[in-house]
């Protein structure tokens, strides 16, 4: 990727800063319609809030009772994209909202057949009222006292850093060049109008002057410093929120089935979702000033989740529970409006093009990150005077298209991509020996994520590549000097930076253990 960045002096159509989803979105997008696309990330691909979601590819059933109409339309369409798209990695998921009061059943039962309607052929399943016993069957460790029953309904729930991993894969795959650990420093005008990047490898300092006949800012939560490089006296366009979740074992919702609890104490709704063997609990929303790279939960959101999943499971989770807690940063398109708290600030994306010709996409979810590209290299080809060509990612299978994957099988998540891994452990009595029993991890998975994935460093792997990190930080730390020392073979690095990489790594999911 760096000699194609060397050996490409002329202009590139189009450079998109940002490795999130929506930058690969828009990436995908660029190069299936024949743009010479170049995509820039600072860190990793998906690093930021795009490897930090509650996993659900959903149509945004909180939307519907806000009355966003147009939103969750969008958003069930391309949740049914996304599942035909990457069968590997977006599932069918069951959701119940357990019923404690007598109007809940008949309320949700209404506003979810209205939701099922609105996804139309690409609906998952049809929302039902469940008896008392049914409910129970489904999820045997809701607490029993006054509960009437459930109402179950359907949507996606997905694998979201190896989503990204496979969007990338697949623009490199239709001509694409992506690099990760390359930092945007400096936007490069030509007569007033961008005309290109600075760039920086983070791995050797080379810098890079780079052509670009249209620049596009998709750095999620950073979008406001690419911005004020182009104009220093910009307003924020980005109000920055915090969600955290907690990783618990599956004793604590052990079925297929998720729990929705559409009201909280902050007036959010409440997930705990079954993920590759446990449960992800969450969310919280709470307005940050900054963004950071690796933000940390508040002691108040932690507990917030444990008390709240603590009224509705028989066994209460406690501290000691918790096998990972994550947070993420939503990039929300900051309102116009005065004092409205983040949890009310509309999931909408909102693109903008400056004086200079920056385009900048900002807000949305994951959900919706192929119209988000779509509309964003729709507006990039008009700055750029590119021709204006139609779409072709609606239909577009993802690197690792597989269909009927067996989720019991540790490499599911991987697709097509399964066989040749196993092909990998199978050439070598070495490879094929496990690193971790418990998260279903072999060593072959480590030369793959090398030689295929860009993973370059410890953190990649164990928490990109695989989800280690985000399933259970302890462990993850455990096996952390094994995977450095096959990591740094491949890479041909020395005994320093293996050091250097399990020293990092372990201060790092330090901040993901709950002590």
């Amino acid at each position: 990727m760096i000699f194609n960045l060397r050996d490409n002096s002329e202009k590139w159509d189009v450079v998109i800063v940002g490795g999130g989803a929506s930058g690969l979105g828009a990436a995908l997008e660029s190069a299936t319609r024949g743009f010479k696309t170049l995509l820039l990330e600072q860190n990793d691909f998906t690093k930021g809030t795009s490897s930090r979601s509650t996993k659900l590819v959903h149509g945004g059933v909180r939307y519907l009772a806000q009355g966003n109409i147009s939103l969750v339309l969008e958003a069930l369409r391309e949740r049914g994209l996304m599942k035909q798209n990457a069968p590997h990695l977006v599932k069918d998921q069951s959701f119940i909202i357990p019923s404690y009061k007598w109007w809940v059943k008949p309320y949700y039962t209404l506003g979810l057949t209205a939701y099922d309607l609105m996804a139309g052929r690409l609906g998952l399943g049809r929302s039902l009222p469940y008896s008392l016993k049914k409910t129970l069957k489904c999820i045997p460790t809701l607490i029993k006292d006054k509960l009437r029953g459930g109402v179950v309904y359907h949507d996606g729930q997905f694998d979201d850093a190896r989503y990204g991993i496979n969007l990338c894969q697949t623009f490199v795959e239709n001509g694409g060049t992506a690099i990760n650990y390359m930092k945007v420093v400096g936007l490069n005008k030509t007569k007033g109008q961008i005309s290109g990047v600075s760039a920086i490898d983070q791995e050797t300092g080379e810098q890079f002057e780079i052509n670009a006949k249209v620049v596009v800012n998709a750095t999620g939560v950073f979008v406001d410093d690419i911005i004020k490089m182009d104009a220093p006296q910009s307003r924020d366009i980005v109000c920055v929120s915090q969600g955290v979740h907690l990783v618990l074992d599956k004793e604590f919702v052990p079925n297929d089935y998720a729990i929705m609890i559409p009201k909280t104490d902050d007036g959010r709704v409440l997930f705990a979702v079954p993920w590759h063997n446990k449960v992800v609990v969450g969310t919280t929303d709470v307005q940050k000033e900054i963004a950071e790279l690796e933000p940390r939960a508040l002691e108040e959101e932690i507990d917030f989740i444990l008390e709240t999943a603590g009224r509705f499971l028989t066994k209460k989770p406690q501290r000691s529970d918790v096998k990972s807690v994550f947070a993420g940063l939503r990039p929300l398109a900051a309102p116009t409006g005065e004092g409205k708290k983040t949890k009310e600030i509309s999931r909408g994306h909102k693109i903008y093009t400056s004086d200079a010709g920056l385009v900048t996409v900002t807000g949305g979810k994951w959900t919706t990150y192929r119209q988000m590209g779509e509309e964003t290299v729709d507006v990039a080809s008009k700055v750029a005077a590119l021709e204006l060509k139609k779409s072709v990612t609606r239909h577009l299978a993802l690197h690792g298209w597989k269909k009927n994957v067996d989720l019991n099988d540790p490499l599911y998540f991987y697709g097509s991509d399964a066989e040749k891994i196993l092909d990998l452990a199978r050439s070598s009595k070495e490879l094929a020996s496990c690193l971790s029993k418990d998260l279903g991890i072999i060593k072959a998975q480590v030369v793959w994520a090398v030689r295929n994935e860009m993973a370059r460093t410890l953190e990649d792997f164990l928490s990109r590549r695989t989800r280690a990190l985000l399933l259970d930080a302890r462990e993850s730390a455990r096996i952390a000097p094994e995977v450095a020392t096959i990591m740094a073979i491949e890479l041909e690095q020395d005994e320093v930076w293996i050091q250097n990489q399990i020293e990092e790594y372990i201060s790092l999911a330090n901040n993901y253990v709950l002590n």
